[in-house]
């Protein structure tokens, strides 16, 4: 297969070309395997790079001409010629890359992948891989020693050494995981999914999905290889060279293809192949219907009128695989109808025997029952009892004190008594002093009219004196408590000696 160099526009316009400035292209491009041991930061950045890149370039299907394949990478010599690049040249460590990224099971080869019954996460056998580090590293340095191997473990070897050991097809694991998380949202999103909406056989599959990735769709071989990862590895579709079944678990009725899964997919694909057939006939029928009109409008009447006569003929055809449609669309349903009271009867029988088994435990037997409610009933009596004894006991040590309960009720009464009669004495002083606080508030209000009356004719002094004395004399009659008394005494002499 040959391959033909990319463009320059092709290269720049990938994310890993277009933000790497010109002197780390050339490092990139230098042949740069010696740094795996004085350098292995730069060397891990480097093989990253190159992963990134080969990926992008694969998505796209720019590696070679009449390969349309997009999760497989077909590695030779002439690959490095398709990233040749200007004023840098084409790359020197690309298959040195692919080695390193095929070790780190980032790449995998094609026949291996197909082949393999381990999954491609599976580390592996832990005493195997003890093994092999314990005889291996022993080995490889006796055999650095005597000087049968290079130190640096194929780093002097040639660009066309490497390319012997990295040239094959490998699986690129990334794409492969992309493409397969798109088949399985795009299948979950089917609604009410029955058994012949998960059945599917390759070429109906591939037609389903090939086009799951925008701008990627997915050869034969593509689809191959998604279907052995989607049925080892991701555990979602079981498979046979025939029918590809899409389950929720795989368990151990749901582990194969089975005969109904054959029987149901073979009715939907003539469901499907009829279906086609309809909308064939229709289209034909159309079309007879346009070319009668065109023939009459061109006034040629033999035509129009062939054209009418098989129109007929299509619509007779046309209702006969209706009706055999309908049969088919009915026969399936029906299928799936068993197919679920099976699943329902199966849910039934499951529920029935957990229920049995529950209700058989010894705990739950009628003997046992009775026995443990009797025990509560005596465990509640015994704790009765025990509550009874506690409070005679603490009634019987009040006793022993001498404490009567009698003469504390009576005594806490007194108490309340004293302290109502308390809070009446503080509401009558509040009462005797604010009455006082008014008289003597009023008495100076008459002293101060008294002393500031003007001058008249000798009647009118004595009879407003007489007023005045009046009004004062009916204010010291007025009823008071012995305490205004007292105060109003000491007052008294006051106004006298005023007067």
């Amino acid at each position: 297969m040959t391959s033909t160099p990319l463009r320059v526009a092709q290269l720049s316009s990938l994310t890993t070309y277009s933000g790497t400035s010109a002197s780390r292209l050339q490092a990139l491009y230098s042949d740069f395997s010696r740094q795996k041991q004085s350098n292995p930061t730069s060397y891990r950045s480097n093989v990253d790079w190159w992963r990134h890149t080969l990926e992008a370039v694969v998505s796209k299907g720019w590696l070679s001409e009449g390969s349309s394949d997009r999760l497989v990478l077909h590695a030779s010599p002439s690959l490095a010629d398709v990233f040749r690049y200007e004023r840098v040249g084409k790359p020197l460590s690309l298959s040195m890359v692919i080695t390193e990224l095929c070790e780190s099971k980032a790449y995998i080869p094609l026949q291996h992948f197909l082949t393999s019954t381990q999954s491609i996460y599976d580390p592996g056998s832990l005493p195997l891989r003890i093994v092999s580090y314990v005889l291996g590293k022993p080995l490889w340095w006796a055999l650095q020693q005597v000087g049968i191997v290079d130190g640096d473990q194929g780093g002097s070897e040639s660009d066309a050494q490497r390319w012997r050991r990295a040239k094959g097809d490998y699986v690129l694991v990334d794409l492969v995981e992309k493409a397969a998380e798109a088949v399985i949202e795009s299948q979950r999103a089917v609604d009410g999914i029955s058994l012949a909406d998960a059945l599917y056989s390759p070429e109906s599959f591939k037609a389903q999905f090939a086009n799951v990735l925008p701008d990627m769709p997915l050869s034969d071989l593509d689809i191959k290889v998604l279907v052995r990862y989607l049925e080892r590895d991701k555990k979602v579709v079981v498979a046979d060279s025939e029918v590809i079944k899409f389950v929720d678990s795989v368990s151990a009725e749901q582990a194969q293809v089975t005969a109904v899964d054959h029987g149901v997919l073979e009715l939907k694909n003539a469901v499907g192949d009829l279906q086609a057939q309809v909308n064939g006939l229709q289209k034909k029928i159309d079309e007879r219907t346009r070319n009668a009109s065109e023939a009459l409008r061109q006034k040629r009447k033999e035509v129009a009128v062939s054209h009418l006569r098989t129109r007929k003929q299509l619509e007779e055809l046309l209702s006969k695989r209706l009706g055999s449609l309908t049969t088919l669309q009915s026969t399936l349903l029906s299928v799936e109808t068993a197919i679920g009271d099976v699943e329902i009867m199966r849910s039934f029988e499951t529920s029935t025997t957990t229920l049995k088994s529950i209700l058989s435990h010894s705990s739950l037997q009628r003997d046992k029952i009775d026995e443990t409610m009797d025990a509560m009933a005596a465990a509640t009596a015994d704790a009765r009892e025990v509550d009874d004894a506690i409070r005679m006991g603490g009634d019987m040590a009040q006793a022993e004190l001498g404490i009567d309960e009698d003469e504390l009720e009576k005594e806490l009464e007194q108490m309340a008594q004293d302290a109502q009669l308390e809070l009446a004495e503080t509401e009558d002083r509040r009462q005797v002093e604010e009455r006082h606080a008014a008289a003597e508030k009023e008495e100076e209000e008459l002293r101060r009219k008294m002393n500031a009356a003007p001058e008249t004719p000798d009647t009118e002094p004595e009879l407003g004196r007489r007023e005045m004395g009046a009004r004062f004399t009916a204010l010291s009659r007025q009823p008071r408590g012995d305490t205004e008394v007292q105060a109003d005494n000491a007052e008294g002499g006051r106004v006298r000696e005023t007067a």
